[in-house]
C-alpha cells in the first residue's frame, strides 16, 4: 500500500461514516463504523508493506522517534475530506496504523443535541469547564462544537494546545492561535504558561495529564479567562476528585476550595450506538457548578453530587441516567443499550413489567 491507495481508502471510509480505521501488519484494512469494526475484504498487509507505508508518511525525526519510543502521534490530512488523528505502533505482526476521522466541518451545538445546559456553560466569559469521558466518547467533538460557537458570537482571542492539533478553526470573528505538541510546544503546561503571557480569552487544553497542568488551568480560570479542558473520567465526582488527588495531601484543602470557586461544570459523555442503527449519539451528565456544588467540593462531599444533579434540572444539569431516560423515551436508543450504561440499572430493567414512558423520572 502506498500514500495514494492509503489516501483512497480513507476516503472511502469517511464516505462509510467510520469514526476510525486500523491499517495493521498482518491483516487487511479495518474499519469502525457505528462502533463495530469491520474486516475490508482485501488482501492483509505485510510487515514490509507497512513499514514502507510508514516511512512515508513520517519525516526522518518522526521516524527516528518511533524507533526509539515504538508509538508516535501526529496529524494526518487528506484536503478536502477529513483530518485525521493518527498513532503509529508496533505490535506483534509488525507496525500499525490507527487513523481517528475529524471532520472538516465543525457540527453545531444543535446539531450534536446538546443540552441547554452545554450550550450555557459555552457562552461563560470565566472559569474552567471540564469535558471528560473515555477515549473515543466525542470529548474533541463537543469542545469543537463550543469554541466554534464562541467564534460566531463573540470578538476574542483563542489559543488551543492540543496533541495533535484536531479541528481546524476558521477563525470568522475571533482569533485564534492553534497549537501542536511537538512541532510548536514540548509540553501542555509549557504551552499554558506561555499562553498566559500572550493576551488570551479563552484557552483550550487538548488533556490535563499532570499536576502542573492542572494547577496553571486553575490559575488561568481564575485570573479571568475561560479554559476549556479534558480528562478521562466517568462522572462529574469522579472528575473532582481525580482533579484533587493529583496533589499532595497537604495541598488538598486548598486546590479543593481553588477548584471550587474557578469551576464552571463538568460534561461527562459516553457515544451510544442509535436504536436505528444508523449513528451513535452522546449521553451527558451535567454538572454545573451552583453554590450548593461548590460548597460540596469544598467539604469533601463528592459522594454528594449526583444527587443535586439529580436535582439539579432548573440549573441545566442533568444525569446520566436521565439523559438516558429521555433517549429511550424518544426512541433514540434501545432499552437494552441503556440499561448497559446506567448508573440505577433497575430503573431501565422494569421494562419487563411496565412501558419505559409510564415509568417515573429518575
Amino acid at each position: 500500500m502506498d500514500r495514494n491507495k492509503l489516501n483512497q481508502l480513507l476516503i472511502f471510509a469517511v464516505r462509510k461514516g467510520a469514526s476510525d480505521i486500523h491499517v495493521c501488519a498482518g491483516y487487511p484494512p479495518l474499519i469502525r463504523v457505528h462502533g463495530r469494526i469491520q474486516r475490508l475484504d482485501t488482501q492483509p498487509l505485510s510487515e514490509g508493506q507497512m513499514k514502507q507505508l510508514v516511512q512515508t508518511l513520517l519525516t526522518t525525526e518522526q521516524w527516528q522517534y518511533l524507533q526509539q519510543h515504538r508509538e508516535f502521534d501526529f496529524a494526518y490530512a487528506v484536503p478536502g475530506v477529513a483530518r485525521f488523528r493518527t498513532n503509529v505502533y508496533h505490535q506483534l505482526r509488525g507496525i500499525s496504523v490507527a487513523f481517528r476521522v475529524i471532520p472538516e466541518a465543525i457540527r453545531s451545538l444543535e446539531e450534536l443535541g446538546a443540552p441547554p445546559g452545554v450550550i450555557a456553560l459555552a457562552r461563560e466569559q470565566e472559569g474552567l469547564v471540564l469535558v471528560t469521558g473515555p477515549t473515543g466518547s466525542g470529548k474533541s467533538t463537543t469542545l469543537a462544537a463550543m469554541i466554534d460557537l464562541i467564534d460566531k458570537e463573540r470578538q476574542v482571542h483563542i489559543i488551543t494546545i492540543e496533541d495533535p492539533i484536531e479541528y481546524v478553526y476558521q477563525g470568522r470573528n475571533c482569533l485564534i492561535n492553534q497549537r501542536e505538541l511537538g512541532p510548536h510546544t514540548r509540553s501542555f503546561a509549557n504551552a499554558l504558561r506561555a499562553a498566559l503571557r500572550e493576551d488570551p480569552d479563552v484557552i483550550l487544553i487538548g488533556e490535563m495529564r499532570d499536576l502542573e497542568t492542572i494547577a496553571l488551568a486553575l490559575t488561568a480560570a481564575e485570573t479571568g479567562h475561560l479554559v476549556f479542558a479534558t480528562l478521562h473520567t466517568n462522572s462529574a465526582a469522579e472528575t473532582v476528585n481525580r482533579i484533587v488527588d493529583v496533589f499532595p495531601a497537604g495541598q488538598q484543602s486548598q486546590i479543593r476550595a481553588q477548584f471550587a470557586d474557578s469551576l464552571l461544570g463538568v460534561i461527562s459523555q459516553r457515544l451510544l450506538p442509535t436504536r436505528d442503527g444508523k449513528g451513535r449519539v452522546a449521553a451527558m451528565e451535567i454538572m454545573i457548578a451552583t453554590p450548593a456544588v461548590r460548597n460540596l467540593i469544598r467539604e469533601c462531599k463528592t459522594h454528594q453530587i449526583s444527587s443535586i444533579i439529580q436535582t439539579g434540572a432548573q440549573y441545566g444539569m442533568m444525569s446520566m441516567d436521565q439523559c438516558l431516560y429521555n433517549f429511550v423515551k424518544s426512541g433514540k436508543v434501545a432499552q437494552e443499550v441503556a440499561v448497559l450504561y446506567a448508573n440505577d440499572k433497575q430503573l431501565f430493567r422494569k421494562r419487563e413489567t411496565q412501558p419505559f414512558g409510564s415509568m417515573g423520572e429518575n
